[in-house]
């Protein structure tokens, strides 16, 4: 048996519908994207992988400066220690003082 030809121009119209729909559904997620979009960057926000190259950034230069800070008191310890090894001055008058 055949299908009558309105089960037909039903299905037809359904797809055509079905597919007018799908393209409705993108053009508004495009619109939509658009919008947010601008409103981040009225808002002044940033994305999320600018936010994390920027904290890998910060930590990177917290660690440089934490390296930093060891080798100053490595060095400071270092005088302080051949400090410690000269003679304690006298009380005597230097080169050039009059006695």
């Amino acid at each position: 048996m055949d299908r009558p030809r309105m089960f037909d121009d039903l299905a037809g119209l359904a797809g055509g519908a079905f597919s007018a729909l799908v393209g409705l559904r993108e053009e508004i997620e495009s619109v939509l994207r658009a919008r947010l979009d601008e409103a981040i960057q009225a808002l002044d926000l940033v994305r999320r992988e600018e936010f994390e190259a920027v904290k890998e950034m910060a930590a990177n230069a917290r660690a440089g400066q934490e390296a930093a800070d060891a080798r100053l008191a490595e060095a400071l310890a270092r005088i302080e220690a051949l400090e410690a090894r000269l003679p304690a001055p006298t009380g005597g008058g230097g080169p050039g003082m009059i006695a």
